[in-house]
C-alpha cells in the first residue's frame, strides 16, 4: 500500500486490522493483548506511512508486530522466571518444615535428657526469673496474668521471660523442636 493508497487512518484499520489481530494472537495467547498489540502498530504504522511512501506496507506492518509481540513474551517470560523462582522457594521452605516436623521425635522433646537441661539452666537463674519464666511456660498463664499476680509491669514480664530464654537457647540449641514448642515468646 503506497502513501497515496491510505486515504485514513479506517481504511488502514479495516484493510489490516483481523489478520494483524490473528498473527499477534497466534503468539501473544491472549485477546485483549493481541488488540492493544495490533493497535498500536497499526497507530504507529500509519504515522510512518504519512511521512515516508513504501512499496512494503506489509513488510513494516509484520515488522512492527513482531518485535511489539516479542516485547511482550519476553516481559511474560521474565515474570514468569520470578514466579517460578519464587515458586521453588516456597517449595524448599515447605520441605524444610515437613522434614523439620517429621524429625521431630516428642519422646526426645520430653525425655529426661531435655528435662535435666531445662531443670539445671533454670536453677541458675534468679529466682524472680525462673519464677516467671515457669508461671509463663509451664502453667500457660498469660504476660498480663503473672503481671498482675507479681505486681509488676508487662514489660518486666517480658524481660525476666527474654533473660531465662537467653541460656535455655544456648543450651538446647541441638533440640530445634523443644525451643519452638516450649520456648516461644508471645
Amino acid at each position: 500500500m503506497s502513501h497515496r493508497e491510505i486515504h485514513s487512518f479506517n481504511t488502514l484499520y479495516t484493510r489490516y486490522y483481523r489478520k494483524a489481530f490473528l498473527f499477534t494472537k497466534s503468539f501473544v495467547h491472549d485477546e485483549s493483548v493481541a488488540e492493544d498489540i495490533v493497535s498500536d502498530a497499526l497507530i504507529k504504522l500509519w504515522e510512518s506511512l504519512k511521512e515516508k511512501e513504501t512499496d512494503y506496507t506489509d513488510a513494516l506492518l509484520l515488522t512492527i508486530l513482531k518485535n511489539k509481540s516479542l516485547d511482550h513474551l519476553k516481559h511474560e517470560a521474565i515474570k514468569a522466571e520470578a514466579i517460578h523462582s519464587m515458586s521453588n522457594m516456597s517449595q524448599r521452605e515447605l520441605e524444610i518444615r515437613i522434614s523439620t516436623l517429621q524429625a521431630c521425635d516428642p519422646e526426645e522433646i520430653f525425655s529426661e535428657e531435655v528435662k535435666k537441661i531445662i531443670a539445671d539452666t533454670l536453677a541458675t537463674l534468679p529466682e524472680q526469673t525462673r519464677h516467671i519464666f515457669i508461671m509463663s511456660r509451664f502453667q500457660n498463664r498469660s504476660n498480663k496474668e503473672i503481671a498482675a499476680q507479681l505486681g509488676i509491669s508487662v514489660k518486666g514480664v517480658e524481660y525476666h521471660i527474654t533473660k531465662a530464654l537467653k541460656p535455655l537457647r544456648l543450651r538446647l540449641k541441638d533440640y530445634l523442636p523443644v525451643l519452638s514448642f516450649l520456648l516461644l515468646i508471645e
